[in-house]
């Protein structure tokens, strides 16, 4: 009887201070860039899936995005708002990833090279730093395209710079352009084709007549792309970031 009445007392204290005990913080990641990392035809899906469930993955790429437009259509407010509550994390990191439109003149995209490109990216980086996030730059993702044999390295001045500004602003730099083009180059163009959203047309064969019909091209990925160059990029933050490894889940064989 003594006994019980010692157990059962602190039974219930245990309960009450299981229900009262705050469940661990997670880790946030938050992914902010163009199509090539955006849900549906960017590789943040594969990224995403490979983090554990200690990770809240947060996909905010936009398609048709440069490093001017996402700012000034207000996307990055929308980060920032969101960085206000970084308290509510162990850690929050951000990942930044443009080049791909920083070039056209399309729709605003446009924006020079050796100004705004870079001063966008440490901008983007010294606000991620002003909260106590943690910024990661990340070089553009290759475009797959071949000629006489050679793969297109088009965005590699995209690339240049973003290492740049890493470097003189002491920003973690994932060089996702270099690792990339050099799998794909070695994979060749067969194989690259495999990682779009749909397969290569035959010669003389008609495009999809539905407008929202998945396409090939050289730059969006497929499922199998998503997933290729998503677990890259996670292998590439546990090297620049050996903190997370934790949080990635192991490489499936």
């Amino acid at each position: 009887m003594r006994l019980r009445l010692i157990v059962v007392p602190l039974l219930i204290a245990l309960a009450a201070f299981a229900q009262t005990t705050p469940a661990p913080k997670k880790i946030r990641i938050l992914l902010v860039g163009d199509s090539t990392m955006q849900p549906k035809s960017g590789y943040g899906p594969g990224f995403c899936a490979d983090m554990t469930s200690d990770v809240e993955c947060v996909n905010a790429a936009r398609g048709g995005r440069s490093s001017g437009s996402y700012r000034n259509e207000g996307l990055w407010d929308k980060i920032m708002e969101q960085l206000s509550h970084n308290a509510d994390y162990k850690a929050t990191y951000v990942l930044v990833q443009f080049g791909h439109n920083d070039g056209s003149h399309k729709d605003g995209r446009y924006t020079d090279l050796k100004t705004e490109f870079p001063a966008n990216m440490k901008r983007y980086a010294e606000e991620a730093k002003s909260t106590g996030a943690i910024p990661v730059l990340i070089t553009p993702l290759t475009r797959r395209q071949f000629k006489d044999g050679k793969l297109d390295r088009g965005l590699e001045p995209w690339a240049e710079e973003t290492r740049q500004v890493a470097k003189e602003s002491d920003t973690t730099l994932l060089d996702l352009f270099a690792v990339s083009a050099a799998a794909v180059e070695k994979m060749g163009p067969d194989e690259a084709d495999k990682l779009a959203q749909a397969p290569k047309p035959a010669p003389g064969e008609a495009p999809p007549t539905d407008p929202n019909a998945p396409k090939f091209d050289y730059t969006h990925l497929g499922a199998k792309g998503s997933e290729y160059f998503g677990r890259m990029v996670a292998d590439l933050l546990v090297k620049a970031r050996p903190e997370l490894k934790p949080y990635i889940k192991p490489m499936q064989n």
